[in-house]
Formats: C-alpha cells, sequence, structure tokens
C-alpha cells in the first residue's frame, strides 16, 4: 500500500507538478490538493493522510496557522513545509507546531524523495540549502542555559558547534577535547534529545531557544 500525500499550496501549476513527481515514486500517492488552508482542514476531516507538504504564504488561512489547526486535530500527521524562502521566523514557528521537513521550492527531484522517505520513517528532513542558510544567519547564543535541560553545559557547547557544521576534528581543537570525546559527546547528545541527525539536532537547538536567530 502506497503512503498517501496531501498537497497544500495555492499555485495551481507549482502543485501540478509536484502532484507529477510525487505520484512517479513508487511508495507514495497524492490523494488531495488544497488552495489554502482552510481546504487542507477540510479535506482532513473528511480522512487523514500519512503526509501534507504543506506552503507557508497562502491566503485566507497560512501555512502556520494550517499546520497548528492540522496537528491538533491529527496528532500522528507529518508535514513536510514547502517555502520559496528559508523565512527564519516561520521556520520557528513551524518547528514549534510540529513539522517534521523543510524544504525549499527549487529542492531537487532527489531531495523531495529523500524527505518524504526520511519523515515517514519518523525522521527529521531539512533542506541543506535551508540548513546552510540559518546556521550562517546565527548571531549569537544563549549566555545562559535553560536549568531543565537535558544536556550538560559542554555537550550544549559541542551541539552548538554542531549546528554551526563544524566537523568532530573543528569541534575537538575548539573546545580542547579528543575526537573521541567529541564523538563521545555527540552520542549522548542524540540519545538525550531523541535526534537522529544533524538536521533535527538544529531544530531541537532552535526550539529549546539554544540558538538566538
Amino acid at each position: 500500500m502506497k503512503n498517501t500525500v496531501i498537497l497544500a499550496d495555492d499555485h495551481k501549476l507549482f502543485r501540478k507538478g509536484l502532484r507529477m513527481l510525487v505520484n512517479s515514486l513508487d511508495n507514495f500517492e497524492v490523494t488531495g490538493e488544497a488552495s489554502n488552508g482552510h481546504e487542507l482542514l477540510d479535506i482532513l476531516s473528511q480522512g487523514t493522510a500519512d503526509i501534507v507538504m504543506l506552503d507557508i504564504a497562502m491566503p485566507g488561512m497560512d501555512g502556520v496557522e494550517a499546520a497548528k489547526q492540522a496537528l491538533l486535530k491529527h496528532p500522528n500527521l507529518k508535514i513536510i513545509t514547502i517555502s520559496m524562502h528559508g523565512d527564519k521566523e516561520h521556520y520557528f514557528q513551524m518547528v514549534d507546531a510540529g513539522v517534521k521537513g523543510f524544504l525549499l521550492k527549487n529542492s531537487e527531484f532527489a531531495e523531495v524523495k529523500m524527505a518524504l522517505d526520511t519523515v515517514m520513517e519518523g525522521g527529521t528532513y531539512f533542506s541543506r540549502e535551508l540548513l546552510m542558510n540559518l546556521v550562517n544567519s546565527m548571531k549569537g547564543e544563549r549566555e545562559e542555559l535553560a536549568s531543565d535541560s537535558p544536556l550538560s553545559e559542554r555537550e550544549q557547547k559541542v551541539l552548538l558547534l554542531i549546528c554551526k557544521g563544524k566537523s568532530t576534528q573543528d569541534i575537538a581543537i575548539t573546545l580542547n577535547l579528543s575526537k573521541r570525546t567529541v564523538d563521545s559527546h555527540r552520542a549522548k547528545i542524540l540519545s538525550k534529545t531523541g535526534c537522529r541527525n544533524t538536521a533535527s539536532l538544529v531544530a531541537y537547538a532552535i526550539k529549546e531557544k539554544l540558538i538566538m536567530m
């Protein structure tokens, strides 16, 4: 049985192209289309889907509000945001709402497939270009760490360097640690946060406000 996908975007031509792309995949099938958040919620009220590919900028009800309401009514729904630009403010709002993936509209076919597969398997996927834009736009870090954070102060420092794209060797040099110790910290960070990869670690850092955008 194929995984069902709903497309929500106000540009009909883009939806049609994305529909052809998704339907060309062996394990995914588009079962509905919406041009705004209200239409999406109407479709979901008639029967849920596995994944929603959701644009942020739509008339009537935008993607942020649509994601919040959809996940409130359908908590197991997986949402991948598709956007023209990597808007930091909307990115944070969507992460907070519980969105599982972010793609830019100029993403390659292979990346769309990877995002769908990753999210369907329970992971989180973020466009590489978007990640780099976010990392490069970091303006600072919190001076005080959250008291209820599951991470130690050292682990949070390692996390911040991971989010900035630093290699294990670079982190080791920066923090005056051995590469083996950095690898150990990384494994503990992944375990404590429930993250599976660097993309989801960036989302975690942003959501926990360890990184100030």
